[in-house]
């Protein structure tokens, strides 16, 4: 397949890994963004392969594990109201609310449907005129244009009963909080290529000046991250801080305006909570004042009570890069896919299932 199999060629991830050890001299920590990547340098091994100079931070490109808890009570609360169908994409159903999950509210009789589409919301409402049909919307830059363009759509088919509860988020914003937290010990990014394909590489060229550090644009298979990476270590060893783009058969400079536009017009971009993270500025989308009519936060009152995160979760650290997810305490005995304590054991992106299906599950780590 195209695009695909030469990706994973072993002959080429053996020169890329060779490369990368010959020209490492220091020590670097390099920050992969995407959750996505984070599963792919796991379950292909190639965190073990690398030199043991370069350490491997796994960030907060989840975007299912930085949901606000709130929000996600909100969504559960919606999903218990009589005369609503709850939807949403299938990680977000076992992420841990306060007192349970989209998953447990479903068990308990609530009307929670799992979708592959926001446009899929659009002809739930339209079939479902009786109903209103909710659909919680997460992710970052890449799902926004489709989260955009059901509310255009709703709105274009005059189905008053179809609001959307928002948390799209944005890469950029959070990469500078991570930089600035004093803990940090990241001196270079490995970029989402699905986020850059939609916003392009230009948002990222002011924070690699302003923190100097190297930020390179890649794709998901063992090839595309082993020459990011490569990238990322020929820039640190010389002293150089730009923007690359290894994923050029997909990204440009300039992304999608298309998309970018769609998104422009139905949302907004406002501080957000970041679940684990706290309050980053103008890091997330809100619906516009054009569209409140399709707004769930506007039509519908959330729960009064704001719940807090256990103490026992150590979510925070792991998407911020300053813990492993082995080293949280209760990595593998109090938090398990099965009884998580947060979001990154249950979603598909989440760093500490990826370490635990990938290396707890075989006997292969410690739990701290």
């Amino acid at each position: 397949m195209k695009f695909l199999t030469e990706y994973r060629n072993p002959e080429l991830v053996q020169q890329y890994i060779q490369e990368i050890h010959k020209i490492t001299t220091q020590d670097w920590s390099i920050m992969e963004v995407c959750g996505g990547q984070t599963h792919s340098l796991v379950k292909n091994g190639i965190i073990d392969l690398l030199p043991a100079r370069i350490r491997m931070i796994h960030g907060p490109g989840c975007p299912v594990c930085v949901t606000p808890l709130h929000l996600i009570d909100h969504a559960i609360h919606l999903a218990s109201v009589e005369g609503v169908i709850l939807c949403s994409f299938g990680d977000m159903l076992r992420v841990p609310g306060s007192q349970k999950s989209l998953l447990q509210a479903k068990a308990e009789g609530a009307d929670v449907r799992i979708l592959y589409s926001p446009l899929e919301a659009v002809t739930l409402a339209r079939e479902n005129p009786d109903r209103e049909v909710v659909f919680f919307a997460v992710g970052f830059e890449t799902t926004a244009p489709a989260n955009a363009l059901s509310v255009v759509h709703a709105a274009d088919q005059k189905l008053a009963h179809d609001p959307i509860l928002t948390s799209p988020v944005l890469v950029h914003p959070a990469l500078e909080a991570v930089l600035n937290d004093e803990a940090s010990r990241i001196k270079g990014f490995l970029a989402a290529g699905h986020v850059c394909t939609v916003m392009g590489t230009q948002e990222y060229e002011p924070i690699a000046e302003r923190y100097k550090v190297p930020i390179v644009v890649t794709g998901f298979e063992p090839v595309d991250l082993l020459q990011g990476i490569l990238m990322t270590v020929r820039q640190l060893e010389a002293g150089r801080h730009v923007v690359e783009n290894q994923y050029s058969r997909v990204v440009r400079r300039e992304g999608n305006p298309g998309a970018q536009k769609t998104i422009e017009r139905v949302f907004e971009v406002r501080d957000r909570e970041w679940r684990g993270l706290g309050n980053i500025p103008m890091s997330g989308y809100e619906v516009r004042e054009e569209y409140a009519a399709y707004d769930a936060k506007r039509k519908f009152q959330s729960p009064a009570e704001r719940a807090v995160e256990s103490d026992l979760c150590m979510a925070g650290q792991v998407l911020k890069g300053i813990l492993k997810p082995q080293e949280c305490p209760q990595f593998g005995k109090g938090c398990t896919p099965s009884a998580p304590l947060g979001a990154p054991m249950v979603s598909s992106e989440g760093a500490c299932a990826a370490y635990y299906h990938f290396y707890q599950a075989l006997g292969e780590l410690e739990t701290a």
